[in-house]
């Protein structure tokens, strides 16, 4: 079966200066609009990063676009093979930051850590003097992670200064941190450069890029488990496959097929994780939202959350 049979999710990311986002916005949402793709891309001054989905030939197209637009030849781009498009929507927004440290403008490409390929990584993190930090949040890493990675306990990436200053590590320690797709190592890497840290390391392209290395090498992997994403996958398996968690559309949080057995799941509403924390208000705008969505595949009526696979793609094509 040919590439354009098939679907595909892209992650990307870039830093480099963008003065003119609401004109390139424009000219991305006149373009996507021709073709069949779903995913958001964000604009901000520093530079942006995307996660879309569709076909292999539409995707790279719209990345060429980018490139043109930015003036730039590269992307660092991590590329999925899928069975649907999981996303709900295809959104292009601009953004004070490509991902938000909340420390103001940082210049990436000034103070960039240094990149480690995927074939070098299991070897650095072997190393006994390596302070291994996991840059996501804490509801990402107990899917999964690397052995010996220090978990800074953040909620959200705009804590890693604070949570990382609590840790005490020394300025001169080896540093090697990772995240999911490369972006928000990055400019983690750019912070702690910036701030006097002289030894930083980071996994080139994150963790996908790593899988993708070890499943195309059939390579020794030290990942353990499972790695969240940003989309309806929920997570991906050690084979770039969907993985074996759900996802409550309350709250967003990774859940387990036992989870949805508590007494406190219901299924668009609420979960174990966010059921006292949600409050009526929210569960009621939840709960109509799921009701329209069980009413409308009931009627086998189109909704903005209806999943497309391969099947439903094609069709659409066709007509």
């Amino acid at each position: 079966m040919k590439d354009n049979n098939k679907l595909f999710i892209f992650t990307f990311y870039r830093f480099v200066q963008i003065n003119n986002k609401k004109t390139i916005k424009n000219k991305l949402d006149k373009f996507v609009k021709k073709k069949v793709v779903r995913g958001t891309i964000l604009i901000a001054n520093e530079g942006l990063n995307g996660s879309i989905s569709g076909t292999k030939k539409d995707l790279i197209d719209i990345l060429n676009l980018i490139k043109k637009l930015l003036k730039i030849r590269k992307l660092t781009v991590n590329m999925n093979e899928s069975d649907f498009l999981p996303f709900n929507r295809i959104k292009i927004r601009l953004k004070k930051e490509t991902v938000s440290l909340g420390k103001g403008k940082i210049d990436v490409n000034k103070f960039q850590g240094t990149f480690v390929h995927p074939s070098k990584w299991n070897k650095l993190i072997k190393e006994r003097d390596v302070k291994l930090i996991d840059t996501r949040n804490i509801y990402e890493i107990p899917i999964g992670k690397f052995k010996r990675a220090i978990n800074p306990d953040t909620n959200s990436f705009r804590e890693f200064p604070k949570k990382f200053n609590d840790l005490e590590i020394k300025k001169d320690q080896k540093i090697a941190i990772y995240c999911t797709g490369g972006i928000r190592c990055e400019k983690a890497s750019a912070f702690l450069k910036s701030n006097g840290y002289k030894n930083v390391m980071q996994l080139e392209g994150g963790i996908l890029n790593y899988l993708e290395y070890v499943k195309r090498n059939n390579s020794t992997s030290l990942w353990m488990g499972e790695c969240f994403v940003f989309d309806e996958r929920v997570t991906v398996n050690k084979k770039l496959s969907k993985g074996k968690f759900l996802q409550c559309h309350g709250c967003r949080s990774p859940i387990t097929k036992k989870d949805t057995n508590s007494k406190y799941y219901e299924k668009g509403v609420s979960c174990p994780y966010c059921y006292n924390s949600r409050n009526s208000e929210q569960k009621k705008k939840s709960y109509i939202r799921q009701q329209q969505i069980n009413h409308a595949e009931r009627k086998q009526k189109n909704h903005p959350f209806k999943t497309i696979t391969l099947s439903d793609f094609t069709s659409k094509i066709r007509n």
